[in-house]
């Protein structure tokens, strides 16, 4: 099972750190490995978030995300999306800025750093609107109840998650601009960029979730539809819509996911600087790290872990609200990428604790249940 799920993050692995000996010999071997480890790091949080989303999919479409998806997500994120963030933060064509990444790597990556408040805006406000909607939903099981109780009573108002991202954005964006009038930092046109780059982030989470969602229910109800005819022994009819249907529920549920991962991995590309300039060498190990975030999410569903450790998505999603809230601080100041990543280990590992504990507590009160039963079948069979 193991490695059939993580046989090729183990191939891709070996062939990433053998092309970058060719490439740049064993200094770029250690490098490539690092990026590796910090991807996987940094997105452990997302494989149990995506875990969540691909469970409801089946396994075509399981093996789409392996495939298609992981293409998106090594060549569009990892190697694609800077290239095009320079591309259109330094106005010039897509050609002319691969050829900046080779030839000057440094002006390559000063380009790229203007470009993070942007970046930030953006990916933060899909990543708290992710957060705020979970956390707003009343649900059976809570975690953080004290939390968790108080705020799904408060998630009943319409639109709240909107409004208080808004407010987050033009909080963010005005005081940020502010300071860097007075501590001459970020100029007034950062200001205007981090609004619109916001708002696109939060218009690019309601229409792709908006969609996926919407396709979702549509597939629930017609699912039930379709039992109760079978249970009143009548032909449904509808079997080729309701597979087209589910089509567009989980091609619309795969966009959710490929959005959400490029959200997740912009702190990576963007850390990845601190580490390397070199764009070849950053591809080769995100990607790797990448195809293990990518097995992972898959072994995540097909173990049920989530089911079993049910506090696992509780935490993923708190360090979900805590990257958007590093990103959106990022803007105008530098956070260490090893807090970024110990935030979201520290809350998954929490939560996993509190559901083996949950488990546990289970496992004795069933236990405690059962046992008068026990104790007068063994005194009755002596």
């Amino acid at each position: 099972m193991l490695l059939k799920t993580f046989g090729w993050s183990f191939a891709i692995t070996v062939l990433g750190l053998i092309a970058a000996v060719f490439y740049g010999g064993w200094t770029a071997f250690g490098v490539v490995a690092i990026l590796a480890v910090l991807e996987i790091s940094l997105s452990f949080d997302n494989a149990v978030v995506n875990a969540g989303v691909l469970k409801k999919m089946n396994a075509f479409w399981q093996k789409i995300f392996l495939t298609v998806g992981v293409l998106i997500a090594v060549f569009g994120m990892r190697l694609v999306f800077p290239v095009v963030i320079v591309a259109i933060t330094a106005k010039m064509g897509p050609v002319e800025a691969v050829r900046l990444a080779f030839d000057d790597k440094d002006r390559y990556q000063q380009l790229v750093t203007d470009a993070h408040p942007a970046i930030a805006a953006f990916g933060g406000m899909f990543l708290l609107m992710i957060f705020l909607d979970f956390i707003f939903e009343d649900r059976d099981i809570q975690w953080l109840r004290w939390i968790e109780r108080p705020l799904a009573k408060l998630g009943k108002v319409d639109m709240l998650s909107v409004c208080i991202s808004l407010i987050v954005l033009l909080i963010t964006s005005f005081t940020f601009a502010t300071h860097a009038h007075q501590h001459g930092g970020m100029h007034a046109d950062k200001a205007q960029t981090v609004l619109i780059a916001g708002v696109a982030g939060l218009i690019t989470y309601m229409i792709v979730g908006g969609l996926s969602g919407f396709f979702e229910d549509r597939l629930e109800e017609e699912e039930e539809r379709e039992h109760e005819e079978e249970e009143a022994a009548a032909r449904s009819g509808t079997q080729r819509s309701a597979v087209k249907l589910a089509g567009q529920a989980a091609f619309f549920m795969f966009l959710y996911l490929e959005v959400l991962d490029a959200s997740f991995s912009f702190d990576g590309v963007i850390g990845a600087f601190a580490i390397t300039n070199d764009i070849v060498l950053m591809a080769l190990g995100l990607g790797i790290g990448a195809m293990y975030v990518r097995s992972l999410t898959v072994y995540l569903v097909r173990q049920g872990t989530l089911d079993d450790y049910v506090y696992l998505e509780h935490g993923a999603h708190y360090a979900i609200g805590a990257l958007a809230v590093i990103l959106m601080v990022t803007i105008q100041y530098e956070i260490n990428e090893v807090i970024t990543g110990l935030v979201g280990v520290v809350l998954i590992a929490w939560s996993f604790w509190s559901s083996v504990r949950r488990n546990k507590a289970l496992e004795a009160a069933e236990g405690k249940a059962a046992g008068p039963g026990d104790r007068s079948e063994v005194q009755s069979g002596v």
